[in-house]
């Protein structure tokens, strides 16, 4: 006798809402325990790099200059008579995640190996201290990089602040410009931490200059820092490099400072450098037009030292331009601009009459197997003599003078792009 087809009762409405409920609930226990496990992962990373920061001893010094406050207008100001020694370091790109620990260590390795032996009166960091790139650090949140350099510069002892750069607050990291802000401003914690948020109603997190002053009162240098921000155009990802440029109320502020720093010296404008990250387009514009001339100086543009290392472009400056350029020319205070970004340039070049110029960088991670690179390593050191005339210099990492803690890593000198155009 032939079996009769029994048909399966339908799920109901009801049954078919239960099921795809516990289908979520066990998607959301998955992303929960995954999360869960980075986070893990991710503090380990953090305390094995704040583990060899805390190995660290002070930087010795016959007599450190120490800042204070000035009265007057709130800003920092160091007082000598002799020469005062900047060093600038840019793009340490720390990572601060599981992903990253290795090369985060290898970056405070060599932060604290350049620092020690130079024995600065300020360190000036031209952006990208962090790198919360999840794919390449296995983090988005940028305040545990933020602390780690912190904690890296308070203990050397060492007076230092900075600007920001594009990567220090990307749009997919947990924190903004105001949160870290607020970390670099802990005095208590901090307090070799020379950072200041800046005026509310000027765009951006970190405008203010620090002064030097001789024993008669004089300014002698002042170091602005700006804030070049980040993307523009709807690039808020950073995907199509379409970076943003100093905006038209910081450069009024800027003037307003110059002129206020004029007045307190009796009418002499005061000598002045200006550091930021993103350079500016005539940092471009002088570059292309000392290539298109046979890598020879033209009326408007002297080369100084350095080298390209960047395919492409070259040299990756906002398209956007508010005339900050312009207006250090018209106020003729400022004879030195100097920024980051840019990690395998470190040209340099004299365009009308002001000195434009790259630092190296520190970056173990940003550039896909950068690590293994060092032609691109190290600082820029100036000399920042008493009349405000200074001597600036390139120094390479891998030099002997340059004791660090770790072994350093083996590295190869060659330029990290094969296809660059490039003068010695």
């Amino acid at each position: 006798m032939a079996k009769t087809k029994t048909k399966k009762p339908k799920k109901t409405a009801k049954q078919k809402w239960t099921i795809f409920g516990k289908v979520i609930m066990w998607i959301v226990i998955v992303i929960a325990i995954i999360a869960a496990v980075i986070a893990t992962m991710n503090a380990i990373s953090v305390k094995s790099t704040n583990n060899f920061i805390s190995t660290i001893n002070a930087v010795e010094y016959d007599n450190q200059l120490k800042p204070a406050v000035d009265e007057k207008d709130g800003y920092y100001t160091f007082t000598t008579d002799k020469d005062f020694k900047v060093v600038q370091l840019s793009d340490v790109h720390i990572g601060a995640g599981f992903m990253s620990t290795k090369k985060d260590i290898m970056a405070a390795n060599a932060v604290e190996a350049m620092v020690r032996a130079e024995k600065p009166d300020l360190v000036v960091v031209t952006g990208d201290i962090g790198y919360p790139v999840p794919f390449q650090s296995g983090t988005l949140n940028n305040k545990n990089a933020a602390k780690i350099f912190a904690n890296l510069m308070e203990k050397m002892g060492v007076y230092w602040c900075l600007t920001y750069g594009n990567h220090d607050t990307e749009a997919y990291s947990f924190f903004n410009r105001a949160d870290i802000s607020k970390i670099y401003s802990n005095k208590e914690k901090y307090p070799h931490c020379l950072f200041q948020s800046g005026p509310e109603d000027v765009d951006g997190y970190g405008n203010y200059p620090i002064k030097v002053k001789n024993s008669a009162g004089k300014i002698t240098q002042v170091f602005f820092m700006v804030d070049s921000h980040s993307y523009t155009d709807g690039d808020y990802f950073g995907a199509l490099w379409k970076y943003d440029c100093i905006h038209k109320n910081q450069i009024d502020w800027y003037e307003k400072n110059v002129k206020a720093f004029t007045e307190e010296n009796g009418g002499e404008v005061p000598k002045s450098m200006m550091f930021f990250h993103i350079p500016i387009q005539e940092m471009q514009t002088a570059y292309y037009e000392y290539r298109d001339n046979g890598f020879k100086d033209t009326d408007r543009v002297k080369y100084v030292y350095g080298k390209t290392g960047e395919s492409g472009k070259v040299v990756y400056a906002s398209d956007k331009n508010e005339g900050m350029f312009e207006k250090i020319k018209e106020l003729g205070s400022t004879k030195g601009v100097f920024f980051g970004h840019d990690h395998t340039n470190n040209i340099s070049f004299m365009y009308d009459g002001i000195q434009l110029g790259y630092s190296y960088t520190v970056d173990y991670l940003a550039y896909m197997g950068i690590y293994q690179y060092g032609l691109q390593r190290g600082c820029a050191v100036m000399e920042v003599h008493p009349d405000g005339t200074y001597d600036r210099t390139l120094e390479n990492y891998y030099q002997d003078k340059y004791k660090s803690i770790n072994e350093k890593e083996k590295v190869t000198m060659k330029d990290y792009h094969s296809d660059l155009v490039s003068r010695e």
